[in-house]
């Protein structure tokens, strides 16, 4: 997944998620993506600085863009109960995202991939679907150009 900071012909910023570059590209031509506030589907990408992720699933800020504050003012550390309070906030969308597409798609399980390639070739009629699919096969339906992406999967999920 990745996450672009956007900005749209009134100069409104905000963030989205996609699957992929090429994801965000065909979303774009079709005119799915718009800006939450006011509506256009005139949107851009954004300068952004990268975040890096390290194998502990720490995050990594890219350098400031901003000059050093000066030798005067003193920065206050990270403060780890904000960032345990943005965790849960992110955790708590992501099982509220995962319970909307359980409760409103048809589980296809197995027959996932096989069920996507059909309603993307239009040899059956669209509606949600969720389902099973391996890494392969997954990597060959996107190759394929059909829209997939994985369920949000929390860590209380593998208890």
């Amino acid at each position: 997944m990745i996450r672009y900071s956007l900005r749209c012909e009134k100069d409104h910023s905000f963030e989205s998620w996609f699957q992929s570059s090429s994801a965000y590209d065909a979303q774009v031509r079709r005119k799915l993506v718009a800006c939450p506030v006011c509506g256009s589907a005139r949107v851009e990408k954004a300068i952004m600085a990268p975040q890096i992720v390290s194998k502990k699933g720490h995050e990594i800020a890219a350098p400031a863009q901003e000059p050093p504050a000066p030798a005067t003012e003193i920065a206050a550390p990270a403060s780890t109960p904000l960032l345990m309070a943005q965790e849960r906030e992110l955790r708590a969308k992501l099982k509220e995202l995962r319970d909307h597409i359980v409760k409103n798609a048809d589980n296809v399980g197995e027959r996932f991939p096989n069920e996507a390639r059909k309603m993307h070739y239009g040899d059956i009629e669209h509606r949600p679907i969720y389902g099973e699919a391996s890494p392969d096969e997954a990597r060959a339906l996107i190759e394929e150009g059909v829209e997939v992406s994985p369920l949000p999967v929390l860590p209380e999920d593998r208890n």
